[in-house]
């Protein structure tokens, strides 16, 4: 197991952790937080080299992912990178990058009854007004959960508030910020169920959040 502790604040900053090999040649993955060796869940960053594949396989509690460089594709589609995915429990496919992609993934982590299947390109979607000079997002939202990107503009300071069922962020560009540290691209947080911060910016940031999803039974 590895950071499945969910009542800890987590942070890594993914650009200074080292690549590990997967089962397919050519896959790397850097993983955040795994209840299993290859199994149960997951989330990690995963690197495909160019031409790169991984054989099909199936997500028994569903499969969420965010498309950061590049170029992921399955036999289904092309999604470049900005593109957010969810298939649903008990899909499948076969994955695969002609030229090479960084994607977030998050594996078995859904409500076993959602089972929205998604494709959004979040380059061209358009942002809602969010609160304060915030513009949001949206991109999934099932029962307590929700998950948006966030735009926040240099100077943005946002209220305290608690994250009832927890708050997953990763930042996506800029720098994110609140009263415990700093944290650069590529950031991941984890903030544990009724935590508390005070976030606020000093350049142009966007963050992928997901909340409400880490209530503790």
């Amino acid at each position: 197991m590895l950071n499945m502790d969910f009542s800890q604040r987590l942070v890594i900053h993914t650009a200074n952790t080292t690549w590990q090999s997967s089962p397919a040649k050519g896959v790397w993955r850097k993983p955040l937080e795994r209840e299993a060796k290859e199994s149960g869940h997951t989330t990690s960053i995963v690197k495909y080299e160019p031409n790169s594949k991984f054989t099909t396989h199936h997500h028994p509690i569903g499969e969420e992912i965010f498309v950061l460089e590049g170029v992921f594709s399955d036999e289904h589609g092309h999604y470049p990178a900005g593109t957010y995915l969810r298939n649903p429990p008990g899909s499948h496919h076969a994955p695969y990058s002609k030229e090479g992609c960084v994607i977030l993934v998050k594996l078995n982590q859904f409500d076993p009854n959602d089972h929205s299947l998604v494709r959004i390109d979040t380059t061209a979607t358009e942002w809602s007004p969010g609160m304060g000079g915030l513009q949001v997002m949206p991109l999934h939202e099932f029962e307590h959960e929700h998950v948006a990107l966030v735009k926040w503009p240099k100077g943005e300071h946002f209220q305290p508030h608690r994250h009832f069922g927890g708050e997953e962020i990763f930042v996506l560009s800029g720098e994110f910020k609140d009263e415990f540290g700093h944290y650069p691209k590529h950031t991941w947080l984890r903030n544990p169920h009724n935590s508390e911060h005070f976030p606020f910016v000093t350049t142009d940031t966007i963050i992928w959040v997901k909340t409400g999803h880490l209530i503790m039974d």
